[in-house]
């Protein structure tokens, strides 16, 4: 049976470097803001080509952090794509402010500077970009954008750690940015982690401070914050898969280039982008009868994913926000196939010769 991910593989491959960071924590109990905390700190914003890397508890608490650093008054709202997952517009809720959904290119799945302008007002006051399943087009010019209007520009980069977009990586290109580090993450950890990545001194401090109770000293909390910590064994982790990610995500290109080569022409399929070096968080295709031709690759023991099924302003927390048919027909085509350096040669083969024989079976 093919694996649509195999963490253990992955665990198996750092194990002997683990353990002798596993033994330094518990041999100094230092499992709350241990030293390879600030490493992995220091490490990542250094991968990034950034000045700040801030560990906090989650994607999403990256996510909600980032944006109240923003000091956005109640009443504005913020750009979020309707193609993604809940975290990216829940962020935006949490903070009291105004979700302001924008459609997506059909083939990028992503926002555009048109999709962007068919839905800014005078409220706007940030975007958040995700580029979703690694992918990232138009950021300079949604930079510019942002620049040229005064809005924030936030990446949502919860899929995307080590793209590469026209030669700066993907989470650098933000006023602020917000990683996680979930487990199935190319760059996971072992339970949940995230982190805020900027290089602005202002937002920085101020988003360590939320994470940190309001406070930068002990004790001397200067406003009501929350506590969002990535504690010592997720870091270790991170610092140390950190060092095979670009392994993981050249593996990950070789997948998604044979899948370029071998899938049928009419299957629509990712976009190789010249500017861009993606990562591959997931590889994603378009089909009818999704159901039928799912059940039918698991019969085939390929394993599939569903990334997402309800486009945001379709779900019930999101009701009555308006209508996008390009994220709403997305949510009903897309489906995940497996990608990832545990795949060898002969599992791409097999499945590629069963998606062509499915597809064209039930999408004539």
């Amino acid at each position: 049976m093919i694996k649509f991910l195999d963490l253990h593989k992955q665990y198996k491959q750092i194990k002997n470097e683990l353990n002798v960071k596993m033994e330094h924590i518990h041999e100094n109990s230092s499992y709350i803001n241990g030293k390879f905390v600030s490493e992995f700190e220091e490490s990542f914003s250094s991968y990034l080509d950034c000045k700040h890397c801030i560990g906090v508890g989650n994607g999403t608490d990256a996510l909600e952090i980032a944006i109240k650093s923003l000091d956005i008054k109640p009443g504005n709202n913020i750009i979020v794509p309707a193609n993604s997952f809940i975290a990216s517009a829940e962020a935006v809720s949490n903070n009291d402010l105004e979700v302001n959904f924008c459609d997506v290119d059909p083939r990028e799945h992503i926002i555009t500077i048109e999709n962007i302008k068919s839905v800014v007002n005078k409220k706007t006051k940030a975007i958040i970009y995700v580029s979703l399943y690694g992918y990232a087009n138009y950021l300079d010019e949604i930079k510019e954008y942002c620049n040229e209007h005064g809005i924030y520009l936030i990446e949502d980069c919860a899929q995307s750690h080590g793209s590469i977009y026209k030669d700066r990586k993907v989470g650098s290109w933000g006023d602020i940015s917000a990683f996680s580090f979930y487990p199935g993450k190319t760059l996971g950890a072992f339970g949940d982690g995230g982190a805020i990545i900027t290089n602005d001194d202002k937002l920085a401090k101020s988003s360590r401070m939320i994470a940190n109770h309001g406070r930068v000293n002990k004790y001397d909390h200067e406003f009501v914050g929350r506590n969002s910590r990535l504690d010592t064994i997720q870091s270790a982790v991170l610092l140390t898969k950190l060092n095979y990610l670009d392994h993981e995500i050249n593996k990950r290109q070789d997948c998604a280039c044979h899948f370029e080569k071998n899938l049928a022409n009419d299957i629509p399929k990712p976009i190789f982008n010249d500017h861009l070096y993606q990562s591959f968080h997931l590889y994603v295709i378009q089909v009818n009868n999704r159901d039928i031709v799912q059940q039918e690759l698991k019969q085939r023991g390929i394993p599939t994913g569903v990334h997402y099924p309800i486009s945001l302003p379709n779900l019930k927390a999101y009701a009555n926000h308006g209508t996008f048919p390009i994220s709403t027909s997305l949510s009903k085509k897309v489906l995940s196939l497996p990608i990832g350096s545990h795949l060898s040669t002969e599992d791409l083969e097999i499945i590629s010769t069963s998606v062509n024989e499915v597809f064209k079976k039930y999408n004539k």
